[in-house]
């Protein structure tokens, strides 16, 4: 009588006898190593990395932590105040969202470098944000209602994906990309800023880029009083950064000096041009309550209604289709920022972590009223040159903004707007790609330069969402098109020597590749031996390309096992009927010149996964290279896998019949059913065949038993899965009579 379990085992098609294989018991057993250690307490810890380091901290980092936030504090106030106008916003909500990015980032933060607070991509898109709302809904939110908002449901949204440790979904988007988007939003955002640099009005300086620069130049006659302090204090940043940098090569011994001279011109620009606009409009109000230039007039001091944030449902539901693109530039930008200093600087960010950073920074912020921020990459620049020592250096930026809010503001109120658009013109600017970096992308992959020009194109002519989204939907089809077209090559041998005592072979591709020398003979392999070297992943989209690169290889190259001369044409199959009567004994003649299939050497090497789609694909595969060569079962020829790099592919494989040595008729030969399928009319010929019996594709002779005190290092159990390629070539070409001369194998197909 059966037992439960081996009636169980009939159901489901589980063999009586199995070879050993990964279960997903000790796959779990793997990921849970100790279920009594304490993992809640390590992920809780691990989300304070600040606990690591500050009982450490000593008066060698104070010092430099303190330098480097009161140089960031000097740039942010200005740069603040400047993106908080180009965001449609009161300029002091940029104060509130620069103070709460470095003060809350600094205890949650993998970098010591990033300066967290206002940047000018976020600050356009949430002016886009805004003009986009009111356009559907007039006057029905403020405008700061709007951005709070914005902050707060992002913010909750990154940082859920950095809890759930979701960061390697950033991964998916390649550099080309988000430089292509910050290239494109940075010309942006200087064109919107030059007419307010030079006094020009009369037209929609947030339209699309092209249109600005068009309007600009028809509204340059129109050029008023502004142009004076926007273009002096242009100047004057470009004049003293330069200087600076030149001084510098010139006086290295001054460099550090002059470094922080060049630091302060934000400040001592804006300071300037405050003090001119105040001697000269302090006596020149109109009745209206107008001056001859625009300027920020009033600024509140301190932190205004600090308090929890108004989120009405209505308003989350009018922004919905704009928050991807704000939740996108917050991951992107902030992520490729940390990844650049942290490898200049030598140490290694966490996605995750730093994503629950902008989350945290993001949602604690509406608690003051700020708008969304995000890693600066100008400050975190500056502070990364300023020899910051950890990220407490935040801490101080923070007591600056704070300085600023409680006791300049009355200074604030003659700060002319024009030179603001110079402070925001001046830092975007460094956001645009050099031709230098844009032409190594073309020398590194000419596609992905393709999808950084894109970005470029549709954000100037169209806007930066959709910049963003063409970038991101570009990257997707690259990477779509690079796994399911895979390249890969029939491969040979080359016998390397040195000194004429020592060689060795090794493998390469048939055809010419672009890495080996053109000049090298490649050897094909044994005739009647085909191998096959993959060099991506084997999926579900890429399965069939691979499955008629083979078995196209093996019907052009291989003999057929089959005479069509003694079938009739009634009993052949439709489509593949063979000679017509008429050439039938030269296409014989010319089939029996071929070799005839003994083995095929899949070599691995490239593959690190492999599901049942692809399976399947292997397995038709077998089927039809076993019904073109139509062997006797005598002949023994098989399918040979090198380096297999995953228990999970060996488990895969020996699912499938192979590498074990089933017998043909015990295999199955579909194991990924769609729909249920009884049979139909098969070919008479092959059914015939098939009862006179045809090779076993896995047949093998029985392995000889290790050598005493050794033990082979792929199981004996499965004699067909080898360490390296060259033990597979061998095995596959053992047993195959040499002839006198190699035939030379016809040029290989390369997909």
């Amino acid at each position: 009588m059966l037992s439960p379990k081996r009636v169980g085992n009939r159901i489901i098609g589980n063999p009586e006898q199995t070879v050993t294989t990964i279960s997903t018991e000790t796959y779990l057993k793997g990921l849970v190593r100790d279920p009594r250690h304490e993992v809640a307490v390590n992920y809780l810890t691990s989300l304070f990395p600040i606990l690591g380091w500050i009982s450490r901290y000593n008066w060698g980092w104070l010092s430099g932590d303190l330098v480097a936030g009161l140089t960031v504090g000097m740039v942010l106030v200005p740069q603040g105040m400047s993106y908080a106008t180009l965001a449609t916003l009161p300029p002091q909500y940029g104060l509130y969202s620069s103070f709460v990015g470095v003060l809350i980032y600094c205890f949650f933060a993998t970098s010591k470098d990033v300066s967290i607070g206002p940047v000018a991509v976020m600050s356009q898109t949430i002016a886009q944000i805004i003009i986009y709302v009111d356009s559907r809904y007039p006057d029905k939110w403020e405008a700061t209602q709007i951005a709070t908002t914005v902050a707060f449901v992002c913010g909750f949204i990154v940082l859920g994906i950095g809890l759930l440790r979701l960061g390697w979904l950033v991964e998916l988007i390649p550099a080309p990309a988000v430089s292509g988007y910050m290239t494109g939003s940075a010309i942006n955002i200087v064109a919107g800023q030059v007419p307010s640099l030079m006094g020009i009005s009369g037209f929609n300086t947030r339209a699309a880029t092209y249109k600005v620069i068009i309007n600009t130049l028809k509204g340059l006659p129109s050029t008023n009083l502004n142009a004076a302090w926007g273009l002096t204090g242009l100047f004057a940043l470009y004049a003293i950064n330069i200087s600076c940098k030149q001084l510098s090569k010139r006086y290295p011994r001054r460099a550090r000096l002059l470094f922080f001279v060049s630091v302060t011109r934000n400040a001592f620009v804006v300071i300037v041009l405050t003090i001119a606009a105040w001697l000269y409009c302090r006596h020149r109000k109109t009745r209206s309550g107008k001056y001859p230039i625009a300027i920020l007039q009033t600024v509140p001091p301190g932190f205004q209604d600090v308090g929890a944030p108004i989120i009405d449902s209505e308003l989350v539901k009018a922004l919905a289709p704009q928050f991807p693109v704000a939740t996108i530039i917050l991951l992107l930008e902030h992520i490729a920022i940390a990844k650049s200093f942290g490898r200049v600087n030598g140490y290694k960010i966490n996605p995750n972590q730093e994503l629950i950073a902008i989350g945290v920074t993001n949602t604690l912020g509406t608690l003051f009223h700020a708008y969304p921020a995000t890693g600066s990459f100008s400050r975190s620049a500056l502070k990364s040159q300023s020899g910051v020592r950890t990220p407490l250096a935040g801490v101080f930026t923070a007591m600056v903004v704070v300085v600023a809010l409680y006791g300049l503001t009355p200074a604030f109120y003659w700060i002319p707007n024009a030179g603001l658009s110079a402070v925001i013109i001046h830092a975007v600017a460094s956001l645009v790609a050099s031709p230098s970096q844009v032409y190594t992308y073309w020398r590194v992959s000419p596609l992905e330069f393709i999808i950084w020009l894109a970005a470029v194109l549709v954000t100037v002519f169209s806007s930066i969402e959709n910049g963003i989204y063409t970038s991101i939907a570009a990257s997707f089809a690259l990477l779509l098109i690079r796994i399911a077209h895979p390249r890969g090559y029939f491969i040979g041998k080359v016998t390397l020597t040195r000194n004429s005592t020592e060689s060795r072979e090794v493998f390469v591709p048939l055809r010419k590749d672009g890495v080996t020398n053109q000049y090298v003979k490649v050897d094909p392999p044994t005739p009647g031996v085909i191998v096959y070297r993959f060099e991506e992943s084997y999926l579900y989209p890429n399965c069939s390309l691979v499955n008629s690169a083979i078995v196209d290889h093996v019907k052009e190259n291989m003999r057929r096992g089959i005479d069509f001369s003694a079938i009739q044409l009634a009993d052949r199959p439709w489509n593949d009927p063979g000679p017509t009567r008429g050439n039938s004994q030269a296409v014989e003649a010319a089939n029996n010149e071929r070799p005839a299939l003994h083995a095929i050497v899949l070599d691995f090497s490239g593959v690190s996964h492999i599901d049942t789609t692809a399976v399947q694909a292997l397995v038709d595969t077998r089927n039809e290279v076993q019904k073109w060569a139509n062997r006797p079962i005598e002949a023994s020829y098989s399918f040979h896998f090198a380096t297999i790099l995953s228990p999970w592919i060996r488990r895969a494989l020996v699912a499938a019949g192979f590498g074990i040595g089933t017998p043909v008729v015990e295999l199955f030969n579909e194991i990924a059913l769609v729909v249920p399928y009884g049979g139909g009319r098969r070919e008479k010929w092959w059914d015939e065949a098939s009862s006179s019996g045809i090779e076993d594709i896995e047949a093998h002779s029985e392995s000889l038993p290790p050598i005493s005190g050794t033990v082979p290092i792929v199981p004996v159990e499965t004699p067909f899965f080898h360490f390296d390629l060259a033990s597979a070539v061998r095995a596959a070409e053992a047993g195959v009579e040499k002839p006198e001369k190699r035939a030379e194998t016809p040029p290989a197909k390369y997909i």
